[in-house]
């Protein structure tokens, strides 16, 4: 199992890499396009802090990483925020994320913080351009 796994490893990263910028992505355009319609984010503009100015971050960011270019320092950026979010917007409502609702920001905060480490992976405009040079 390990053998077959690690043989994948690339791939499995980049596929990480484009699930997680899709699920950021959700956020940004149901924020700034107002796609889907969530009732909560209607009265939102771009530059409504902190949610207006996240969801930005959040619609650029989450397409860089979802054709993987500029990924480390998009998910290093969308770590930040997503750490920020989870301090700024769950943590003072109870220690606990699965009661504050900060799941969902500490996951991406961490998955943000493993790409800007490991990288896009190959199935990413990161490694086409690398491998032109």
């Amino acid at each position: 199992m390990e053998t077959f796994l690690s043989s994948w490893r690339q791939q499995i990263l980049s596929l990480l890499r484009i699930i997680t910028g899709l699920c950021i992505l959700q956020f940004g355009t149901a924020k700034i396009l107002k796609f889907p319609v969530i009732p909560g984010l209607a009265n939102l503009t771009p530059t409504s802090w902190p949610a207006g100015i996240a969801g930005c971050i959040e619609l650029v960011a989450g397409a860089l990483l979802v054709i993987g270019l500029f990924t480390r320092p998009a998910a290093f950026i969308l770590s930040g925020l997503m750490a920020f979010a989870y301090f700024l917007g769950h943590a003072g409502n109870n220690f606990f994320p699965i009661i504050n609702g900060g799941t969902l920001a500490i996951m991406f905060s961490f998955a943000c913080l493993y790409l800007a480490a490991a990288g896009a992976g190959p199935l990413s405009l990161d490694a086409m351009i690398r491998n032109k040079e």
